[in-house]
């Protein structure tokens, strides 16, 4: 099998949360699975529309003091069949990072 991918991925497990699928707004938690610069593989507890835009927000350090706002399409949902410690996530979500911003929290 031919790798197809343009960039790397890298195998981070990153707290995930969801904001908006197409024009809804929606609240969804998640954890990444597997990251590039196009594009992020999630675990969820929301099912979203393939093909339609996605806003998700990933906590890049523990305290969610630094946050990267994504915006993609959902490319892929499929069923969740990981080794069972995926309780409460039971969707694997593909989604293309199309625009991103970096988010500080001020204390």
């Amino acid at each position: 099998m031919v790798e197809q991918r343009r960039s790397k991925r890298f195998d981070v497990k990153l707290p995930l949360r969801l904001v908006r699928n197409g024009l809804r707004r929606i609240k969804g938690a998640g954890e990444t699975r597997n990251l590039s610069s196009g594009g992020v593989l999630f675990a969820s507890d929301t099912e979203v529309q393939v093909g339609e835009p996605i806003e998700y927000v990933i906590s890049l350090t523990p305290s969610g003091e630094v946050d990267l706002r994504c915006l993609g399409n959902v490319m892929r949902l499929d069923p969740n069949v990981r080794d069972g410690s995926e309780r409460g996530k039971p969707f694997q979500v593909a989604a293309t990072v199309e625009r991103y911003e970096f988010i500080r929290q001020r204390a």
